[in-house]
């Protein structure tokens, strides 16, 4: 199979190249971690390479370290944040795959006993809400 061409266009390209608004999170120089505006929970976040790839198919091994290793760090400190019971990590790679946004990218939601995944309805969170809990993230980074 080969992966179709990376499109510039998408979601995370516009707001990485600052056309779009987001509630940024963390970033580094090969990472941008910001909040997802339909969680699945509270303190799910995003982590984004800033080079361009369509998903885990066609990122360039040094960029997909680079964002493990911010996956990692983000489950720490979302885990820290909202004193959570663990993380749910996921990574979708094409329309098959479950992916709807073609730029590489990783959900990491902090998860609680018995508290099941909010459905993916496609209804966008409360940016007041969204902007506290980027705030509480930020924080538990210090």
């Amino acid at each position: 199979m080969s992966t179709p061409a990376y499109d510039d266009q998408n979601v995370f390209a516009k707001i990485l190249r600052g056309e779009l608004p987001s509630h940024k999170v963390y970033e580094d120089d090969k990472t941008l971690v910001i909040m997802d505006i339909m969680p699945r929970g509270d303190g799910h976040v995003l982590v984004i390479p800033k080079a361009p790839s369509r998903n885990i198919l066609d990122i360039a091994p040094e960029d997909l370290n680079a964002v493990m290793a911010t996956t990692q760090t983000m489950a720490r400190v979302v885990i820290k944040a909202f004193d959570a019971d663990g993380a749910t990590i996921q990574q979708f790679s094409e329309p098959a795959g479950g992916q709807v946004v073609f730029h590489t990218h990783v959900h990491v939601i902090p998860r609680f006993e018995g508290v099941s995944l909010k459905p993916h309805t496609g209804a966008m969170a409360d940016n007041d809400v969204l902007a506290a809990q980027a705030e509480k993230i930020r924080a538990a980074l210090a």
